[in-house]
């Protein structure tokens, strides 16, 4: 009796030995065994693209717009010019000033300072990149005459001075622009990680304000315009062949 006892004693034990081996799960065996695994706190991913900041390539290309709409100011003025009008030289010289602060020593120096080094560096598109840079050189030496004959336009040589100095800047820029938008600027993320490229647009956003100020692009652009309808061709319906 007391042996039977004394086994029945030692079943009960293993018993609860065993249940308690089962309440006791390590966390790493919870899930197969349809416990609920408490979530471990993980570390927040770095976002490729801030909310909110405009991507650097993105940047570069909305500020060409800029430059093609001082452009058809140019085309617009020689076109009125040669058909005789008089235009008041103000409106060639507030263009000319405009091509000058935004292009030139914005727009212009962002490419050569944070863009084109880094092809350099990687040994892509060097030749394009010189030719670039060669002809931003020759873009700003045209302004200059710009600026210097649109002061007082009051001549035939200084007229066709200005003249030909804005047909020189729309021959130069059309393609530059062309081929920075379709080659250069596309192949950029390619030289870059994601964080270097979100790092590259946040300084570009940076130096945009602290040039221009807060809303930097939209004042930009609203000069732009004012520009636009002083010579005529702010009206987008207007740009359509004559019939």
């Amino acid at each position: 009796m007391a042996a039977a006892f004394g086994t029945r004693r030692r079943w009960l034990t293993i018993g609860a030995l065993g249940t308690a081996g089962l309440l006791v799960v390590p966390a790493a065996f919870a899930p197969a065994l349809g416990q609920t695994e408490t979530p471990r706190p993980s570390a927040p991913a770095r976002k490729t693209t801030a909310e909110g900041l405009v991507p650097a390539t993105e940047d570069l290309m909305r500020e060409h717009g800029v430059l093609d709409r001082v452009l058809l100011i140019y085309e617009a003025g020689i076109r009125r010019l040669g058909g005789g009008e008089d235009i008041e030289p103000v409106v060639f010289k507030q263009t000319s000033e405009l091509m000058r602060d935004f292009v030139h020593e914005y727009h212009e120096k962002s490419e050569e300072e944070l863009i084109f080094p880094r092809f350099k560096k990687a040994g892509r598109m060097v030749e394009l990149v010189d030719a670039l840079a060669a002809q931003h050189a020759q873009g700003r030496a045209f302004t200059q005459v710009i600026l210097q004959n649109s002061a007082a336009a009051n001549t035939t040589e200084k007229r066709n001075a200005m003249i030909e100095a804005m047909k020189g800047s729309i021959a130069l820029y059309r393609p530059h622009t062309a081929r920075e938008d379709t080659d250069l600027f596309p192949t950029l993320r390619s030289l870059m990680t994601p964080n270097e490229f979100e790092d590259l647009s946040a300084m570009m956003e940076k130096n945009e304000k602290d040039r221009f100020g807060a809303d930097g692009f939209e004042k930009v652009a609203k000069r732009t315009e004012a520009l636009e309808k002083k010579i005529g061709i702010h009206d987008l319906a207007q740009a359509k062949p004559k019939e």
